[in-house]
């Protein structure tokens, strides 16, 4: 068995027969689908695997050997740490450090928790704003708030991608970037 540490960079981007990406997995799961001719590594990491007899590149990018048919989500869940990947950890309101998620039309009239009702905010807005909406306040959002859309929020979520992951993954969506 290699000695697989975990590294800064610890995870790996599967890829279906077809180049479709998956998921993400671990460098140890990585390397186990390699080393049992599962996978096909098509990207390098950083260092190298050791094991008694073998030596194995860290794997950054692994394909797998046989198609895989997934039925896929069509919608991405819904939590704290994904609104402040998709708002970029930026106050909706004053473009501030975010601290806290805000509902655009507050719950107490009836808004729903909901991607297009959430927005991150700063402690100082989100307690000026309390249950009020932002029109009667005079405030405007920077951006209305949407679900996020594409390949990378549906395999990756609110995790940042690796940059070896871009030929794969279609990171030139806004949403992907800010995080």
């Amino acid at each position: 068995m290699p000695d697989i540490r975990p590294t800064a960079g610890s995870g790996a981007l599967v890829l279906n027969a077809t180049y479709e990406p998956l998921c993400v997995v671990s460098v140890r799961r990585a390397a186990i689908l390699v080393l049992s001719a599962k996978a096909v590594c098509v990207a390098d990491g950083e260092g190298i695997l050791h094991s008694a007899r073998n030596a194995l590149p860290v794997p950054s990018v692994v394909r797998l050997t046989r198609y895989v048919r997934v039925p896929y989500r069509t919608h991405v869940g819904l939590s704290r740490r994904a609104i402040f990947a998709r708002d970029g950890w930026r106050c909706a309101y004053c473009r501030g450090p975010a601290e806290t998620i805000d509902h655009v039309f507050p719950r107490s009239r009836g808004g729903r928790h909901a991607w297009e009702n959430v927005v991150a905010a700063c402690a100082r807005c989100n307690h000026t704003k309390g249950d009020k909406t932002p029109a009667e306040l005079g405030w405007r959002l920077h951006h209305l708030p949407a679900a996020p859309k594409g390949n990378a929020w549906r395999v990756l979520g609110h995790r940042a991608p690796d940059p070896r992951w871009a030929d794969w993954l279609d990171l030139r969506e806004p949403e992907v970037e800010a995080a």
